[in-house]
Parts: structure tokens; C-alpha cells; sequence
């Protein structure tokens, strides 16, 4: 489904007024006859926000849903450029959230691997297989990779991928353990990087400095980066915004 029809089939399914039960078939919830009975004309974005939960359905925070705004005064009020930034900003989040479940639903080797293609897409040096090679290897301590941080592989980045749930977060003994294998490695610097998220006390350890150079990433920024650098999606749709070139009509 595309267009309007298929927006509206992804907002009730994550307000959890439908399911998908089939490929192009949905049923409706208790939860959403309820809501009929509420809005038996029409439903708008606006009425789909006051359900419990929307804002984690979406993968976003209360801030970066009320900066999308309301779809009826957005329509109202925004010009042609602000519509297409807003649309853009909504089919971003879907994205983000279907990248990190389907991330979740595949094997730990696999988002090892994953992590290392983002890195080499950054521009770190090396290649996938050199980088993976790492893997598994007897006395790595943990080490699920590594990268050169210059293209002559002169100075090296060890790397350690957890893939937990996004409700688990990464402690600070995890941290410390990490910087014990990078000083096991003879390395001085590391990126770990997760699908959850970083508390506070492991913030704190790697913002308080050592000797190690450490950069931590969690699950928000992974996917930003997967985004940007397109690793596991593809473009399906460009469009060319054109504006009047006065130049060619002033008199020479």
C-alpha cells in the first residue's frame, strides 16, 4: 500500500487500534473499536497521540513528537518546503524503528558484522573481511573487531558490538571490561557500540577520561548512522526541487 492509505494503515497499527494478520489484510482491536466509538468521524494525528504508548511506538520521545506537530495545522500554516521536511521527518522514524527490530531479530554475528560495515562506511580503513577477521579468535577478550583509523592501518580501533534489548542497558563494568581488553590488545582506543543504551554511571566512567580513548554508541545513534551512511537501506524515491533562476531573465 502507498500513499495515504498506507501512512494511515502504519498509524493505527502502531496506536495498536489494528493488526496486520495477513499481507494487505488488518483486523480490528478491542482497543480500536473503543476508539471508533470515540472518533466516529474522523481520527487525526492529534487524537492517535492521546493513546498510551505512542510515543514509544514510534521509537521517539514526547520532545520529538511535538516537534513534528499536528497534521492539521501543519497542512494549514506550513509552506511546500516544511511539508516535505515533515513527511521526511515521519517516514525517518518509521525507518529508525524498523531498523532496530529487525536488527534485534538477527543473530549476534550478524550485528557484529553489521557494525563493522557502518565503521568501513564512515571511512575507517581496511576492509569487512580484514576487519572481521578478528572474530572469534582465540584470547580476542571480547574483541568482536577491529579497524584502522588511517588507511595504512597505523594506528588500529578494536571494537565490541552488544546486541541487547533496548530496555538493557550497558553498565559500567561492561565499559571497564572493555578498556581491560584494549589494554590486553597493546590498543589505546575503542568504540563500543549496543542497540540499547549507555546508564549514567558508564557515561560518567568513559566522560571522566583514561589513558584509553573510548567512544560509545548506542542504539539512537547507530541507527542515525545507519541512515546516513545507508547501511541496510536503499533509496526509492528522489525529488528535485527547482526554484525560479532569476538570472536567466534579467537583461544582460
Amino acid at each position: 500500500m502507498q500513499g495515504r492509505t498506507g501512512w494511515a494503515m502504519t498509524y493505527l497499527t502502531k496506536g495498536g487500534l489494528i493488526v496486520k494478520v495477513a499481507k494487505g489484510q488488518y483486523r480490528i482491536t478491542e482497543q480500536g473499536r473503543d476508539f471508533l466509538q470515540r472518533f466516529p468521524s474522523v481520527i487525526s494525528t492529534r487524537d492517535l497521540k492521546t493513546i498510551p504508548g505512542w510515543e514509544q511506538a514510534w521509537g521517539t520521545n514526547k520532545d520529538a513528537v511535538a516537534e513534528q506537530g499536528d497534521d492539521e495545522v501543519l497542512d494549514a500554516t506550513a509552506s511546500p518546503i516544511e511539508l516535505i521536511e515533515s513527511g521526511n521527518a515521519l517516514l525517518r522514524n518509521e525507518l529508525a524503528a524498523d531498523l532496530l527490530k529487525n536488527i534485534l531479530a538477527q543473530s549476534p554475528t550478524f550485528f557484529e558484522h553489521l557494525v563493522l560495515d557502518v565503521l568501513l562506511a564512515m571511512g575507517y580503513g581496511g576492509s569487512r573481511e580484514s576487519a572481521a577477521a578478528h572474530l572469534g579468535r582465540a584470547g580476542d577478550e571480547g574483541i568482536d573487531g577491529r579497524v584502522n583509523q588511517d588507511a595504512l592501518g597505523l594506528d588500529q580501533v578494536m571494537v565490541q558490538a552488544k546486541r541487547y534489548a533496548p530496555d538493557r542497558p550497558i553498565d559500567r563494568q561492561t565499559v571497564q571490561a572493555f578498556i581491560g581488553s584494549l589494554a590486553g590488545q597493546g590498543v589505546t582506543k575503542g568504540i563500543l557500540i549496543t542497540t540499547s543504551y549507555f546508564n549514567d554511571n558508564a557515561l560518567e566512567f568513559v566522560r571522566r577520561g583514561s589513558n584509553t580513548k573510548v567512544v560509545l554508541v548506542d542504539g539512537r545513534h547507530l541507527v542515525d548512522l545507519m541512515l546516513r551512511y545507508h547501511i541496510g537501506v536503499r533509496v526509492t524515491r528522489t525529488v528535485d526541487i527547482l526554484e525560479l533562476d532569476q538570472n536567466y531573465f534579467e537583461d544582460e
